[in-house]
């Protein structure tokens, strides 16, 4: 059993809370690291497909997950973060310089997009943006004379400093790469006042607006800082794909970024990792169980959206801590064996008597 003493409040704050964290972490990054050495190129794809959606998982993480904004259009989003790069590839520009432009723009739709739905919350606000992901869906279809329709577009390859990274390990250490910062990014903005007040807001806008949190101007940051990682995630999807479509950015990639913060754990940075990998390896498991179903079960249509709906309500009803909350159930479990109590994750919810009577 593992206990921190505490003797400075700065502790509290601190990203690694003991020696044993920074030594797993150790191992994580040099496993990242050796990947492309011991994996072939069909592997190494799929990693990179995984950390490009962990990337836009952290950025829904923050919304959704710590906020407690329900977001169904975050597939615009990715879209958004996509067409601007290729776009801008398209039309001589460096990677130097449409990498942050996808950034930017993806910010400031995010704005956009928060201002007018800061007076709605739930399911209104879930409608919301899901009319948003549909409004962007037909824009990129619509926009032939820039986005070419359903014609697609080629997405030229990355270039910087005079260095072309290919569609393997290259491409795979800059995906790394960007999950990482974008991770650290994540965890020091939950450290600030910034991410402590997102928190605060997800817990009870009522308590967070009596401390004095400006509940539309924090709303605000987290769409955009939201939607920003998001678009960075789109653009390097964009190169993943190599050719875009508006079919790539439907509503059901929207949903499956929401069944991979809800499914891997929400409030939790590790569970953006948990369920990227549940996003990226379930559709491989899909097509392998097909091969043992009866020929006409096999070709049946609908297959994957209603295995991922399926999964996502055995995880809201048994499980709603989500992978990570069972990954730390088992830690614990084995920590405190044999004095383990199962109350010790029991679900509660209190509501203070401001709440109630709202």
């Amino acid at each position: 059993m593992h206990f921190i003493f505490k003797t400075d409040y700065l502790q509290d704050i601190r990203l690694i809370k003991h020696s044993g964290g920074a030594f797993w972490y150790t191992v994580l990054l040099a496993l990242l690291l050796l990947a492309p050495a011991v994996l072939d190129d069909y592997y190494i794809g799929q990693l990179t497909q995984l950390l490009i959606f962990a990337t836009a998982g952290v950025g829904l993480m923050l919304l959704t997950g710590y906020t407690g904004l329900i977001s169904l259009g975050h597939a615009a989003f990715l879209g958004i973060g996509a067409y601007t790069e290729a776009v801008l590839l398209a039309r001589g520009y460096s990677f130097l310089v449409s990498f942050p432009a996808a950034a930017i723009v993806t910010t400031i739709v995010g704005i956009i997009v928060g201002l007018p739905a800061l007076r709605l919350a739930g399911i209104y606000l879930a409608i919301a943006t899901l009319a948003f992901a549909f409004i962007i869906e037909e824009v990129l279809a619509r926009w032939e004379s820039v986005t070419h329709g359903y014609t697609g577009m080629i997405v030229e390859p990355i270039v910087a400093f005079g260095y072309e990274f290919s569609d393997g390990a290259d491409f795979y250490y800059l995906s790394a790469g960007l999950l990482i910062a974008v991770v650290l990014g994540s965890l020091n903005l939950l450290r600030a006042p910034t991410g402590r007040a997102m928190v605060a807001i997800r817990d009870s806008e009522i308590a967070a607006q009596s401390t004095g949190i400006h509940l539309a101007k924090y709303k605000t940051i987290a769409f955009a800082i939201s939607a920003g990682i998001t678009g960075m995630a789109g653009a390097l999807f964009a190169h993943k794909l190599g050719f875009l479509s508006p079919e790539s950015f439907t509503i059901f990639q929207s949903i499956e970024l929401l069944v991979l913060v809800v499914v891997g754990g929400l409030g939790s940075i590790h569970g953006a990792i948990f369920g990227a990998i549940f996003v990226v390896v379930l559709p491989q498991a899909i097509a392998i169980l097909k091969g043992y179903l009866p020929q006409i079960l096999a070709d049946a249509p609908g297959w994957e959206p209603g295995v991922f709906g399926l999964i996502l309500l055995l995880f809201i009803i048994f499980e709603p801590l989500g992978l990570y909350g069972r990954w730390m159930k088992i830690k614990t479990y084995f920590a405190y064996f044999p004095l383990y109590k199962k109350a010790t994750f029991k679900r509660q919810k209190s509501y203070m008597q401001s709440d109630r009577v709202r």
